[in-house]
This record gives C-alpha cells, sequence and structure tokens, in this order.
C-alpha cells in the first residue's frame, strides 16, 4: 500500500514523527509521497527522499496558503519552485490547485494564476500534478476544457467531485484519490463517485493529520490508517483493489520499485 498523499512535514508530527512512521510500515504501508504546502518546506523536503526512499516528495503551493503569502512575491516563489524542480527530487508539482469563495480565501483570479503556473511547470518538468480542489469544481472544469493536463498526468487528491461532475474529469484524463470521508458512516456523495471512477484511475491516501478515517474520525490522522480507506473503498466496489492501487500507483509516480529501499532497489 502506497498513501498518496499525506502531510507528516506539518508541526502536528514534530513531537512522534518517527513513531508515526514505524506505525505505517507496520500496518502494510510500504510508501508515501508528502506533498509541500508552501515554499518554507520546500529545501527541508527534498532530503527527505535522500534519507529513506520510501517517502517521496512533491513541491507546490496550497491555495489556502496564498493569502498569507504577498502577491508581490508569487513570480519569485513560482520561480525558485522551477529552480528546486530542475535539481530533481520531487515526484510531483503540488500540492496546488484551486479553494472555493471564503472571506480569508485568495481571489480566485489569482488562484487560477498560479495553479497554472503550476501546470506548466509539470509539463516543463516532465512530473504529474498533485491537484486540491474544494467548492471550486467549476472552476477547474472550466480551466481543464481549454488545458490539457500534464503528460505525466493530474491526480485528483481526496477528491470530492459528485458522480455527475466525475465524468468530465475522467474525460479530461485526470486520476483521483479518495480519503478519510469515503469511510464515513454517512458517506455517499464520495461512494458514488467512486463508483463511476475507472479502477485504473483510482488511487488511495490519508491527508493525515486530517480526514482521519472512521472509526477515528476527528482525531490527529496518519498514514497507518491507509487501510481503512482502502476497505471503505472495497466495501463500495465489491471488489479486491490492493493490488491494483498498488499498480496505479507506481504507474502514475513511477518512484519505487520492488523490493526493499534498505535493500537498495526501492520498494514494493
Amino acid at each position: 500500500m502506497i498513501d498518496t498523499h499525506c502531510h507528516l512535514d506539518v508541526p502536528r508530527f514534530d513531537a512522534d514523527r518517527e513513531e508515526v512512521l514505524s506505525r505505517a510500515w507496520a500496518a502494510g504501508v510500504t510508501g508515501m509521497v508528502v506533498p509541500a504546502i508552501g515554499p518554507d518546506s520546500w529545501e527541508a523536503l527534498l532530503e527527505w527522499p535522500r534519507r529513506d526512499a520510501r517517502v517521496q516528495v512533491g513541491l507546490g503551493i496550497h491555495p489556502q496558503l496564498l493569502p498569507e503569502l504577498n502577491p508581490a512575491d508569487d513570480d519569485t516563489h513560482l520561480a525558485t519552485l522551477d529552480e528546486l524542480l530542475g535539481r530533481g527530487g520531487a515526484v510531483a508539482v503540488g500540492e496546488c490547485g484551486l479553494d472555493g469563495p471564503s472571506e480569508t480565501g485568495a481571489p480566485m483570479e489569482r488562484q487560477l494564476r498560479v495553479f497554472d503556473a503550476h501546470l506548466q511547470l509539470a509539463v516543463k518538468h516532465g512530473l504529474p500534478l498533485l491537484v486540491h480542489c474544494y467548492r471550486a469544481h467549476p472552476h477547474l472544469i472550466r480551466y481543464l476544457k481549454d488545458h490539457p493536463i500534464p503528460p505525466a498526468g493530474l491526480l485528483m487528491h481526496s477528491y470530492s467531485g459528485s458522480a455527475d461532475l466525475t465524468p468530465k474529469y475522467v474525460s479530461a484524463g485526470c486520476h483521483f484519490s479518495l480519503a478519510g470521508p469515503v469511510s464515513f458512516l454517512e458517506a455517499r456523495r464520495p461512494i458514488e463517485a467512486l463508483k463511476v471512477i475507472p479502477v485504473d484511475r483510482l488511487m488511495a491516501e490519508t491527508d493525515a493529520p486530517d480526514q482521519a478515517p472512521h472509526p477515528h474520525r476527528g482525531t490527529r490522522n496518519e498514514p497507518a490508517h491507509l487501510p481503512l480507506v482502502i476497505d471503505a473503498m472495497e466495501r463500495a466496489l465489491n471488489q479486491p483493489l490492493r493490488d491494483v492501487l498498488l499498480a496505479n500507483t507506481h504507474r502514475f509516480f513511477k518512484a519505487w520499485k520492488s523490493p526493499s529501499p534498505h535493500r537498495g532497489e526501492g520498494l514494493g
């Protein structure tokens, strides 16, 4: 199992990060992708895969972070991102994307400009794009009508779109990663969407420390909970998924090999 999206670099894990990782490996997680949320973490994240090849990283700017960043610095941050991606070491561009209207959010025009820059960087560097979209699906659908996804792919992280919207993303060539909400007792929307996603486009994630699956909902999430997400997906589709999810993830990220990285050969 590979957790395609978890934020183990955030302060909520500072006190017990190694224990969290140990629990993940013990639970059968064999790899994970830790995507950046902003420029302050980029350099440190690039060091992580050098220490442990099971942990791969993405570099990007989360749309919810934009209000904390001066718009006048956007071009500088994006130029730095371009330079760091050119060094190698990241397996994806992101987390990036669009976030719905709120009193504290960045204007959609700015979000779209920064998102477009991420997509162009993904194309330039031959990397897939990790996309956050919350309450902004109409904006993203309109954007994707005019902008092809990167050749290396686009992954809708913690997919929250409806079953009606999903075919539009499928037609655009997107992949989809589901998180804890698919396991919630009242889960209907994510399950309905799951049922119309082609199985060969599916992946799974925890989005730790957020979105803990049932029965841990409301607590700090961690990658060791990934089996609960996959179990919920298997129940919803009434079919085994672990092997196909692993194959999809390997094919999308091209980041791990088999067997263990500690024998110098990657991981399964």
